[in-house]
């Protein structure tokens, strides 16, 4: 989280209300189930009385050295052997930046998301059950929780140390990236690596009126982060091909801080909205009520915060980062209903401009693999190379050029814009507002268990 000093102020992520909902697992130690100290404990014999007041004084003193070895066995018993040596529960902690193993800080259990019990629990009374879905096999859950808990250590690293005045865009997008590959253990640097556990897509930094789907590219004109912007920061993590995908905006002035409040307050809304049958329209209608009832004041003018009604929420498959179903966050005529063991990413984006994005034409943001498109009939060696690479390192995962030369690939313009040509790739740009517009986004991925919702990503920030 970001620092608040008089003479630099920075809007951080929780510093609007989150419209009542509680932030899930704020220590992530004392998120497991059961007692904290359940591990320290086991294998702890307790001092026994000593019901002989007339035993001889060498019999006591006898018992008090036996107390005493006890006591040291208690003592030796609350260190853990970890990857790591020999180190107590509370010694064994995440470094800055982040670079120690998740499995090595959780070798138990994974935090869980924030949990909502839906309103009508006719569906679903078991406890065990209900924060669970006959659909999910069991590396579900555990692979979900493992993602999620890394995107709140990575951001808060990030939001504290990475998003500062005066920082590049490459650093902060390569500091969270690296910390990413990093607690995760796949450095993603051999074939294969990368679809274990990485990136769910390529770490979006846009300003201001800049929306979506901007990230710093190689030849890139170095761009810095000035104390007047309102930046949006939208990664995601994935294990196994679970994505969670979570955004959040900062700025660094109090005068944007109702825009921010605005799209937070909207994303809460579609939150307590979604569930089993609920139905997009109804979500989307809630969202924009929610979003448009706020106004903000920048240099004497007032501005009604619009809904974008060109972006939508979205399901997540796996190894998908866009399903079959989008969450609008406008009034629509949507006939798409949530299902039991759907995964959403519920974000929403608001503007002081238009309500509108377009493809401004300034940058490419990633690529993506069309499975649907064969290429049996690609002849251009380049491309064929290329597409090999991809397939090994990134399958369906959208990817950018930075991930590619990292990598060692090269000359590789070729063979992409025959890939796209083909069909077989597909190209993202940048999308934006108009100029001298200011956009905000905030973003949350649940999971929808049979009675009741899982906001995964949830955290003590927003």
């Amino acid at each position: 989280m970001g620092s608040k000093t008089p003479e630099d102020h920075q809007q951080t992520p929780d510093a609007s209300n989150s419209g009542g909902l509680k932030p899930a697992n704020p220590d992530p130690k004392a998120s497991k189930n059961g007692s904290g100290s359940a591990d320290l404990d086991q294998g702890i014999v307790s001092d026994e009385d000593d019901d002989d007041d007339d035993n001889a004084k060498g019999e006591a003193r006898m018992n008090i050295a036996s107390n005493a070895d006890k006591k040291k066995k208690r003592k030796r018993s609350k260190k853990k052997k970890t990857k790591h040596g020999s180190l107590t529960a509370t010694e064994l902690k995440q470094t800055n930046p982040p670079r120690v193993l998740l499995s090595s800080l959780f070798p138990v259990e994974y935090p869980k998301g924030e949990l909502i019990p839906y309103e009508n629990l006719s569906r679903e009374t078991d406890e065990e059950n209900r924060y669970n879905s006959r659909l999910w096999d069991p590396d579900f859950l555990p692979d979900y929780r493992q993602a999620a808990e890394i995107h709140r250590q990575v951001r808060h690293y990030a939001q504290k140390e990475l998003i500062k005045p005066g920082a590049s865009l490459l650093s902060i997008a390569e500091g969270i990236e690296d910390s990413v590959r990093a607690l995760s253990g796949h450095p993603g640097l051999e074939p294969g690596d990368g679809l274990k556990a990485s990136l769910g897509f390529p770490t979006g930094l846009c300003r201001n009126h800049e929306t979506a789907h901007y990230t710093p590219n190689p030849g890139d004109k170095e761009v810095l982060l000035d104390k007047n912007d309102v930046l949006k920061v939208d990664f995601g993590v994935h294990i196994n091909g679970r994505i969670v995908d979570s955004a959040f905006t900062i700025a660094f002035d109090h005068k944007y801080d109702n825009l921010l409040a605005a799209v937070k307050a909207a994303t809460n809304t579609g939150i307590q909205h979604a569930g089993v049958d609920a139905r997009m329209k109804e979500i989307g209608a809630a969202i924009q009520e929610v979003m448009e009832s706020y106004e903000v004041e920048l240099d004497g003018k007032l501005y009604p915060v619009k809904a974008i009604r060109s972006l939508t929420g979205h399901n997540i498959l796996r190894y998908h980062i866009h399903g079959d179903k989008q969450v609008p966050f406008v009034k629509n005529n949507s006939s798409q209903k949530m299902e039991e063991g759907d995964v959403f990413a519920i974000e929403t984006f608001g503007s002081t401009g238009k309500g509108y994005t377009r493809d401004d034409g300034n940058a490419v943001y990633g690529y993506g693999r069309n499975e649907n498109v064969s290429a049996a009939n690609l002849r251009l060696a380049s491309a064929k190379s290329l597409l090999k690479t991809i397939d090994a390192n990134f399958g369906t995962i959208v990817f950018n050029r930075r991930y590619l030369e990292r990598l060692g690939v090269k000359s590789y313009h070729l063979g992409m814009r025959h890939l796209i040509d083909q069909g077989i790739i597909e190209q993202y740009g940048q999308l934006a507002d108009i100029t001298g517009s200011y956009t905000a986004q905030f973003e949350h991925t649940i999971l929808l268990h049979s009675g009741g919702k899982e906001v995964i990503s949830r955290g003590d920030d927003y």
